[in-house]
């Protein structure tokens, strides 16, 4: 097979013809040198040396350059260069193209364009390290037939420079035709700062050459080449390479990267957010791979370190008891002696006493006092039953490859599937003698092939299959890097065995040949004979990444060891957003066909929300913002086949009007205000831009992306909730509050053997346990100018784990600190239970039922022996807090005006509670109510308790009645959780100790009935 190309895609054109046109007026010229240096000639005496060197030759002005590349970036709606950008001795442009969308080919249809037009023969294209060095040259090779169909037969000359052939170099200067040089920054940029310094080894580059009679550069740098950087954010990043590049002495820098540091005159702008719009890139969904009730081991993910108040603090993800549940949170400004066991209330984090929070940039860690582990900035450790996990993952990694290979296999399309991991020998190990084993990750693999393709529903795809197990084996195989060893039995008889590399060594040089070598083999469908095109799973170093840009990638599943480096989700999604090809090579449109499936080990909004802070950070792209040129290229008319746009000092005008108006604040972030009115269609533009309703739709067309979802909080029906000094200063309120101000303290005597009995028989009986799940949820992401957001289409499937728990937690501790009794009490409960043996099968299922059935049962007990008493006049609630405390809240959605109660407004927490406001305010019976404020708070022995209302109740005689209520959707107290219920009844003791009493209720009918009752 033969990748073919198609130079007719209207967006490449826009980026090759927006660097081009910026020579618009240039004449075909090209300068002469000689290409002996003067030095050497003086050495030579006698001697004639008539051979010439060819550069190229700019003739244009600055003030051409600026008008033309002023007329480029209006066309294309980015900020315009001024004059002080534009300096025809230092030219520099950048062009930012997202992964996949055939960047390479466009630089190189640009070198074919600059020759063709201006006659620009030289060009050097620089790359930051052997992967991209390989991809560029591969490119190189299979474009050849194309371009020169595409240019008349066009003959060029292409190499990658190597100091042990500089005669190439000799031949890039003196050829008068296209000549197109690839050079790694590190051939030219090391010891640049002295290259006189033999011992600090400068490079070849760098030396006077006998043979070329220049130094290399020095040949280089009078051709005047044109320098294309490929990705400069890596090849650029030191002052020392920019130097170096500089010192090309180029006609021009050329910037080309989706991940732009600095955007020095930006020329062409397909980001992340333009390519998912248009198609040219595949659409992602992410794969979500959960578990629940696998806490059975320590979990520590490092978030953040920061430095607060002159000392560093460390943000950490933890699994916390909460009551008595586990749940997954971050903890914020964990501190230098902070046991992690007491904060989270797990015995698992025993010894994790933080010791060091190294915080210097790029260096951050946490270490411990009792522990040997270094937790690393995005590092994680402890991950719960992570082969399981990993199971879970290659399986519906290798599931999602046949269900699509079902739908593109009869359209020609192979499918193929890319497995990442960090260390070798968990998919190959070789014994003393070279021969070969699976590590676990193959096995695994084989396993779940095995077991899958055996379904009906792929009949298709293996009716002819007799040996599936032999089916399994042939199906993937591993890209590594390659080294050798001699044999135990005989050291000089030497084996290959795969290692782990850093991806830049020259061992990964050749595997990055073998990758780019073995590229269209891997495209094709197996025809009988060669057995590389039957691979479909391929198992690569993660270090190796930046070498894969398959175009038939639909998967990609990166099993990354515990402790190793957080995975970036874009490096990783870039790998695979190339749109496919079919069995004749040619690309293959539309998402319907193009779907990437990334695996990932947390939820999918967690996935779309981190992948939106990653493109933030390494692209600059503003989700959400508009910027004062935004609206520069709206199309107002067209004239003689030609766009008159807007321009740049309109657009700014509008921007300002857009600011004034509140849908902007002053960094250009979209307000909720502008997403009202876009969904209400209100938008309030000025007159010029709506009398043409072809340019009012460009720029309400613009912000509705830019705003993203219309989900908001109104922010004009915010409310600060002031205190109504009327009722909070009326007889009613003050004698209702008199009944519920009071303080109490209270005791508690129950039988202990008979709680121990109660609790052994509750647990036998109600006790019911299912086995730790794992949960897959597959969902697409949205991705526009508003922000990167998880499709509202998610399908979630689950199923039990059969594999034996790794680890027990400490069950006696954690009954222990979620329920007060003593550790004997807690013993006597679990040996006299018949159901012990379920601990094993899902430990946290287990102490969260224990815990739930252990707390009823107290509850019974306590209530029957609690007692409560008010502890004297002077302990109580004072009046006066409702008029310190501050409440805000929104008029749509937790606000009901009120009339009766101490403040104007109610802030309500659930629609029960909205009614019963809206009840109380209705009722001629309700004089006076409120919503207890938090400070308000009752103890109890199964911790603090904030009921819901106190309200004043005048029956047909006048009678004075005094309830306090809990609002709750059922009105009884088993739909309640035990803790809560025991809460409640604890609550109704204390106010009965005041002469006060409380009802639990769902609505207004509960509390009548309650009066009828007291009557």
């Amino acid at each position: 097979m033969k990748i073919k190309f198609d130079s007719s895609l209207d967006y490449q054109q826009d980026a090759i013809n927006s660097i081009v046109d910026i020579f618009q007026g240039q004449e075909i010229c090209d300068s002469n040198f000689s290409v002996y240096s003067p030095e050497y000639i003086e050495k030579q005496h006698n001697i004639t040396y008539q051979d010439i060197g060819y550069g190229n030759r700019l003739t244009l002005t600055d003030g051409q350059l600026l008008e033309n590349v002023q007329q480029i970036q209006l066309a294309n709606g980015l900020q315009p260069s001024s004059r002080k950008d534009i300096d025809r001795k230092h030219l520099d442009f950048t062009i930012e193209m997202e992964t996949g969308t055939g960047k390479t080919y466009v630089y190189l249809r640009t070198i074919m364009n600059l020759y063709e037009k201006y006659g620009f023969s030289k060009h050097i294209i620089v790359v930051p390290s052997i992967p991209i060095k390989e991809g560029v040259y591969k490119s190189l090779q299979i474009t050849r037939e194309h371009f020169r169909q595409h240019y008349d037969n066009i003959n060029y000359n292409f190499f990658v420079y190597d100091s042990s052939k500089l005669n190439q170099v000799r031949d890039f200067a003196t050829n008068d035709g296209l000549e197109i040089m690839v050079i790694n920054i590190d051939a030219f940029r090391k010891s640049f700062q002295n290259p006189e310094d033999e011992s600090k080894k400068a490079n070849i580059i760098h030396r006077y050459n006998d043979s070329l009679g220049y130094k290399p550069l020095d040949l280089i740098k009078n051709t005047n080449p044109v320098v294309f950087i490929d990705e400069p954010q890596t090849t650029m990043s030191t002052p020392l390479a920019k130097k170096a590049v500089k010192n090309l002495n180029p006609l021009t820098i050329i910037r080309y990267s989706a991940t732009h540091k600095e955007k020095i005159n930006l020329m062409y702008k397909l980001d992340a957010v333009d390519a998912y719009d248009k198609k040219l890139v595949k659409q992602i969904e992410v794969g979500s791979v959960v578990s629940e009730g696998l806490y059975s081991k320590a979990y520590l993910k490092l978030v953040d370190i920061k430095v607060s108040k002159g000392y560093p603090v460390a943000s950490m993800e933890l699994d916390v008891i909460e009551r008595g549940k586990i749940k997954r949170k971050v903890k914020n400004n964990i501190s230098q002696n902070t046991d992690l066991e007491e904060l989270t209330g797990r015995t698992e984090y025993e010894g994790f006493i933080v010791n060091d929070i190294h915080a210097v940039k790029g260096e951050e860690y946490v270490d411990f006092t009792s522990r040997d582990e270094i937790l690393r900035l995005g590092d994680t450790l402890g991950k719960s039953d992570d082969t399981q996990l990993k199971t879970a993952l290659i399986s519906k990694t290798i599931e999602e490859h046949l269900d699509k290979e079902l739908i593109l296999n009869p359209i020609g399309i192979k499918v193929l599937s890319l497995f990442f991991i960090d260390t070798v020998s968990k998919y190959r190990q070789y014994d003393a003698e070279g021969i070969e084993q699976p590590g676990i990750y193959a096995e695994i693999f084989e396993r779940e092939y095995h077991k899958l393709i055996q379904k009906p529903k792929y009949n298709s795809l293996f009716g002819e299959i007799e040996n599936y197990e032999v089916e399994a084996s042939k199906v993937h195989n591993g890209y590594f890097s390659i080294d050798k060893k001699g044999k135990k039995s005989n050291k000089s008889d030497k084996f290959e065995y795969f290692k782990d590399t850093s991806g830049s060594t020259k061992a990964d040089e050749d595997t990055y040949n073998t990758i780019m070598r073995d590229k269209e083999t891997l495209l094709s469908f197996y025809d009988g004979k060669d057995p590389k095109k039957k691979l479909k799973f391929i198992f690569s170093h993660s270090a190796l990444k930046e070498g894969w840009d398959n175009p038939n990638v639909f998967q990609i599943c990166t099993l990354k060891d515990i402790g190793n480096s957080e995975i970036r989700r874009r490096q990783e999604i870039g790998r695979g957003l190339r749109l496919c090809v079919n069995q004749d090579g040619e690309r293959v449109y539309g998402h319907q066909v193009n779907t990437l499936t990334v695996m990932a080990t947390e939820s999918y909004s967690e996935f779309a929300e981190n992948l939106q802070k990653e493109i933030e950070n390494e692209t600059g792209i503003k989700f959400g913002v508009v910027e004062e040129h935004s609206f520069a290229n709206v199309v107002l008319s067209i004239e003689d086949e030609k766009p008159i746009y807007l321009g740049d000092k309109k657009s700014k005008e509008l921007y300002a009007h857009l600011e004034e108006q509140g849908y902007l604040d002053h960094r250009g972030k979209v307000q909720d205000l502008l997403r009202a009115h876009i969904k209400d269609e209100t938008v309030q533009l000025p007159e010029e831009f709506t009398k043409n309703k072809h340019v009012a739709s460009q720029i309400i067309s613009f912000l509705k992306n830019a705003a993203g979802r219309l989900e908001i909080k109104d922010n004009a029906d915010k409310k600060r909730v002031k205190v109504n000094k009327q009722v909070l200063n009326s007889p009613e309120f003050q004698a209702l509050w008199e009944k519920v101000k009071y303080k109490t303290t209270f005791s508690v005597n129950f039988d202990s053997e008979e709680l121990i009995r109660k609790c052994i028989e509750a647990i036998n009986s109600n006790l019911k346990i299912n086995r730790g799940k794992i949960h897959y949820t597959k969902t697409s992401i949205d991705m526009t100018i508003g922000g990167v957001q998880a499709g509202e289409d998610a399908n979630t499937s689950s199923y039990s784990l059969t594999s034996p728990v790794e680890s027990l937690p400490d069950i006696v501790s954690y009954l222990q600190n979620e329920t007060n009794l003593t550790r004997k009490t807690i013993v006597k409960i679990l040996t006299g239970i018949n159901k012990l043996q379920y601990f094993k099968v899902n430990p946290q299922k287990f102490i969260e039922a224990a815990i739930d059935i252990l707390n009823n049962q107290m509850r019974l007990h306590i209530i029957d022996g609690i007692q409560y008493k008010k502890i004297d006049d002077g302990e109580f609630y004072s009046q006066e807090l409702f008029e310190n405390e501050e409440l805000f809240g929104y008029l749509k959605d937790n606000l009901k005006e009120s009339h009766k109660s101490p403040y104007e407004y109610v802030v309500y927490d659930s629609k029960v509670e909205s009614t019963l406001a809206a009840k109380f305010e209705e009722s001629d019976n309700i004089p006076v109510y409120a919503k207890l404020p938090n400070w308000f708070k009752i103890d109890t022995p199964l911790g603090t308790y904030n009921p819901d209302w106190a309200i004043l109740y005048k029956d047909e005689h006048e009678e004075r009645l005094f309830f306090v209520v809990e609002t709750k959707g059922s009105s009884s107290l088993w739909d309640l959780r035990p803790k809560e219920a025991g809460k409640i009844d604890c609550g109704k003791k204390h106010f009965e100790s005041l002469g006060s009493r409380m009802l639990v209720a769902k609505d207004m009918e509960d509390i009548q009935n309650e009066v009828l009752m007291k009557i």
